[in-house]
């Protein structure tokens, strides 16, 4: 069953200061978590602290929310943040690796293999695949513990190609890969899934061309784009219920 009611519980989630990782957030604290937010941005930080002061939120939320300025690519940011959130909240019982990349402002042609040079790759490669597995690991123990979750947002374009760009699309697949092994690893204990967002009306796509943004409208079932509450229902789902569910990748693309 779905909790809910999330008293007590501690999340940390990675990416956390805009598009899915805040909705998602604010989901969480709703519910009555405690979640600490990473995120690259810094300026993020008073757009999470304020979640706590929207309508319907537990009195404690503004006790119960905190930010802390990460890099997913950055070696040292795991164990950093695991030490930040079980000082503050004690513990950890969902761990949302959303923290991600395209690497590039527009769409790369598949064709335009001249573009994809190896920064590119080390670092969509390192944000988007060695990130998540980095963060797991440091948050192994305590999830263990509490027999927790773990929820990595991947992609459409991770079991389907068609993506902003070649590296992008192969860092996902391989994240949907690493889930399902680290569901193994981490069995029976901790239950690991991920979503694959298809195309999501977050602060990565208003930039893309109208022409793509039509195309993948006419190409869904439901005939729309899809919002980030869209994405965070199912991370919920995942990381709250599904009691019975794990090494799995939802796709949530509205019928793409």
């Amino acid at each position: 069953m779905i909790r809910t009611s999330l008293q007590g519980k501690v999340s940390l989630i990675t990416g956390g200061g805009s598009g899915i990782g805040l909705a998602i957030s604010r989901r969480l604290l709703a519910a009555g978590s405690a979640v600490l937010v990473a995120d690259i941005a810094s300026e993020a930080q008073s757009i999470v602290l304020a979640l706590a002061q929207e309508p319907g939120m537990p009195e404690q939320a503004r006790k119960q929310i905190a930010f802390v300025t990460a890099n997913a690519a950055d070696p040292d940011a795991p164990d950093r943040l695991l030490n930040e959130t079980i000082s503050r909240f004690g513990g950890l019982d969902i761990l949302i690796n959303n923290a991600g990349t395209s690497g590039v402002s527009t769409p790369v042609p598949f064709s335009d293999l001249n573009a994809y040079d190896d920064n590119l790759w080390n670092h969509l490669l390192n944000v988007n695949l060695v990130g998540p597995f980095r963060m797991t690991r440091a948050a192994a123990p305590f999830l263990k513990k509490l027999h927790g979750a773990v929820v990595n947002t991947a992609s459409l374009a991770g079991l389907h190609g068609q993506a902003s760009s070649i590296p992008y699309a192969a860092s996902k697949a391989a994240l949907i890969n690493l889930t399902q092994n680290l569901a193994r690893a981490l069995a029976p204990d901790v239950r690991v899934n991920a979503v694959a967002p298809g195309w999501i009306d977050t602060p990565w796509t208003k930039h893309w061309p109208e022409e793509r943004r039509k195309k993948s409208i006419e190409s869904t079932l439901l005939k729309r784009v899809g919002t980030a509450e869209d994405v965070a229902d199912v991370i919920f789902f995942l990381a709250t219920g599904a009691a019975y569910v794990t090494a799995q990748t939802l796709i949530v693309d509205g019928g793409r």
